[in-house]
C-alpha cells in the first residue's frame, strides 16, 4: 500500500468522523469536502476509489437506520442465519475457517515465556496494523496510532516472549483478508490465550459475516447465555485479533455503533466499507 493511499485513508477518516457527527443533518458533498480541505470533485474521486462507492451511499450505510435495519428484519436472526448457511461457499470473509487453538496452561500462567513472537507492522485500508504470531498462529493484530505504544503494549501481554521483528507466512494469510479478492478462502490459524468464555465469545464472532451486524444478546444467545449480555460486551472488548476476529460487527442493542477498542471512527469506517462491498443495499 502507497504512502498516498494511507494519506487517503486519514482523509476520509476525518471525513468519517464528521459524517458521524452530523449524519442526522445529511450533508452535501461540498460540505464534507471543505471539512477536509479537498475540492468536492477531489473528494469524490478518492473516496469513490477507497469505498467502492460514493461518499453520499457511503453516508447512508452509517446512518443508524442501516444498523436498526439489519437487527429487525423480519423474521430473521443474523447470527442464526450465519450459523444455518455455515462459513462456505459464497466467496467472501466468512468462508474464511479460522480455528482457535488456546495457550497451554503453563503458556498462560508463564506470561508467554519460552514462546517466540515475530511482529511487524503493515499499512491497511484502515490505517497502519500491528501483527504477531508464534509457531501455532496469530497471537496478536492491532491498529496502530504509535507504534511505541502498540509495541509495548505487546510487550505487556506477552512479558516473557522472545519478540522478533518480521515477517511469517501466516502473517501473510492474516493480512490478505484487507485484500478486495475474497475469492480465495484460506485457513487462518489462531494462537490465543483466555478464559474458556473468552475464547467461545471470539469463536462465535467468527461467523457473523462481512457486511452483517449482531447486537450483544444474539452473541450471548449463540453461546447459550442469553442473560450474559454484559460478560460478552467485556469479553468482546478483550478481543486481542482486530478485525481478523470481527468485534467491529457488533452493536448495541438500540442500533447504534457503540465504541471501539480501537476507534470509533474506524469501526464506523469498517462496517461502511463492509456494508459497501458485502451488505444489504435494496
Amino acid at each position: 500500500m502507497s504512502a498516498q493511499e494511507i494519506t487517503n485513508y486519514e482523509r476520509i477518516a476525518e471525513a468519517i468522523d464528521y459524517l458521524r457527527t452530523h449524519f442526522r443533518e445529511q450533508p452535501d458533498l461540498e460540505e464534507v469536502a471543505r471539512q477536509v480541505h479537498l475540492s468536492p470533485f477531489h473528494f469524490q474521486r478518492i473516496f469513490t476509489e477507497w469505498a467502492g462507492v460514493s461518499p453520499k451511499k457511503f453516508l447512508q450505510f452509517l446512518t443508524v437506520d442501516y444498523a436498526k435495519g439489519l437487527l429487525k428484519e423480519p423474521g430473521r436472526n443474523l447470527l442464526d442465519t450465519a450459523f444455518e448457511t455455515g462459513l462456505s461457499g459464497t466467496g467472501r470473509l466468512h468462508d474464511l475457517f479460522i480455528r482457535i487453538e488456546g495457550m497451554t496452561p503453563g503458556e498462560y500462567k508463564q506470561g508467554g515465556a519460552a514462546l517466540s513472537i515475530r511482529y511487524s507492522f503493515n499499512p491497511t485500508a484502515f490505517g497502519k496494523i500491528l501483527v504477531a504470531s508464534t509457531a501455532k498462529g496469530i497471537c496478536h493484530m492491532a491498529f496502530v496510532e504509535s507504534e511505541q505504544e502498540a509495541l509495548e503494549n505487546l510487550c505487556a501481554e506477552f512479558p516473557q516472549a522472545t519478540l522478533q521483528v518480521g515477517m511469517d507466512p501466516m502473517q501473510v494469510k492474516a493480512l490478505s483478508i484487507f485484500r478486495r479478492n475474497w475469492q480465495q478462502p484460506e485457513e487462518v490459524k489462531l494462537h490465543l490465550r483466555g478464559t474458556e468464555f473468552q475464547l467461545k465469545v471470539w469463536e462465535t464472532l467468527l461467523k457473523i459475516p462481512a457486511g452483517s451486524l449482531a447486537c450483544y444478546a444474539d452473541v450471548a444467545k449463540a453461546i447459550d447465555r442469553p442473560g450474559a449480555a454484559r460478560a460478552v460486551g467485556t469479553a468482546i472488548g478483550q478481543n486481542p485479533v482486530a478485525f481478523l476476529i470481527p468485534c467491529h460487527r457488533v452493536i448495541q442493542n438500540s442500533g447504534s455503533f457503540g465504541q471501539y477498542h480501537w476507534g470509533a471512527t474506524r469501526k464506523t469506517a469498517i462496517i461502511g466499507w463492509e456494508a459497501a462491498h458485502f451488505g444489504q443495499t435494496g
